[in-house]
């Protein structure tokens, strides 16, 4: 299968001193990625979907508006005549994904002018592989309704007039939301699945990451954004208790162990997943290429 975007010669570079970032939902990831841009002196506007993060948003200078699929923007068009660049991180739903479904006429319309389209998608397309290696050329077989709806997702942000990049997330985690919260929190547990990995990501090096691809365009192309550290859950939890000084729970086999339908999802898929691509044409260097590195620096941070 031949990864669209995909050439021999990386995409040229481009200058990043200013420009404008419109972002569909502004959560975790997207937030990381805005406050970089607005250290160099970028604008930043977007969508959430509470007046509360409205307001929060807006304290460290970012403007948002209120949508989710029963409040579409009245005037998109007006609030998108001098972005430079465009990012979804809006999930789909059960009817599909909200942002093409009420607005993809606009977006459509505005890609003459965009720089850079993004979406960000999961790894989670990629389905069940029994441990196996993924790249991005590798064949999108979700195993679940959530994974079918990002396929359907990312073709229909790939047919823009200016198609999306595509990036496939793996488990995200950073301050505030990583293993050494869930321990404090005494909600962590080591499910044990004989031969299950996850593959992860720090939510900085997302942020670098959607950066450099802004820098060098590539319209189409996927990525994998994931560190070079593969690993059992239950490994993860261990190593956030040896950090914080605590046992670590007892191991549960999955057989018994009692997860949510949406947690036990998370164990349908078993793969290892490859991040060349980020780093041969996008030359990006990972902060934090393992969740050991990534679990000290958030402990030394006071996360």
């Amino acid at each position: 299968m031949t990864v669209i975007g995909e050439g021999v010669n990386p995409p040229r570079k481009r200058d990043l001193a200013h420009g404008h970032l419109f972002c569909f939902g502004l959560g975790f990831s997207a937030r990381h990625l805005a406050q970089r841009l607005l250290a160099r002196g970028w604008r930043v506007s977007g969508t959430c979907r509470s007046p509360e993060k409205q307001r929060a948003l807006a304290e460290i200078g970012i403007t948002a508006h209120l949508f989710d699929r029963d409040r579409p923007l009245s005037n998109l068009p007006s609030l998108l005549e001098d972005v430079t660049d465009l990012l979804s991180s809006v999930p789909p739903d059960a009817a599909g994904d909200p942002v093409i479904d009420l607005h993809r006429a606009e977006i459509a319309r505005a890609a003459g002018h965009l720089a850079w389209i993004g979406y960000l998608s999961t790894t989670g397309v990629y389905g069940d592989k029994d441990g196996a290696w993924v790249d991005e050329s590798s064949p999108l077989q979700p195993s679940g309704e959530r994974g079918q709806r990002r396929q359907r997702a990312e073709t229909a942000w790939g047919s823009l007039p200016q198609p999306a990049h595509l990036f496939r997330l793996a488990g995200i985690y950073g301050p505030g939301s990583s293993a050494l919260d869930t321990v404090r929190a005494g909600k962590a547990r080591r499910v044990i699945k004989p031969g299950q990995v996850f593959s992860r990501i720090h939510v900085a090096d997302i942020a670098a990451i959607l950066e450099a691809s802004m820098a060098r365009p590539n319209p189409g192309a996927a990525y994998n954004v994931c560190d070079d550290d593969p690993a059992p859950p239950a490994e993860v939890v261990a190593y956030a208790c040896q950090l914080l000084g605590v046992l670590p729970p007892p191991e549960v086999p999955y057989e018994t162990a009692d997860l949510s339908p949406m947690a036990r999802s998370f164990y349908d898929d078993n793969k290892r997943v490859h991040n060349e691509r980020i780093k041969r044409e996008l030359g990006v260097e990972l902060a934090f290429p393992s969740y050991r590195l990534g679990l000290e620096t958030l402990l030394a941070q006071g996360y």
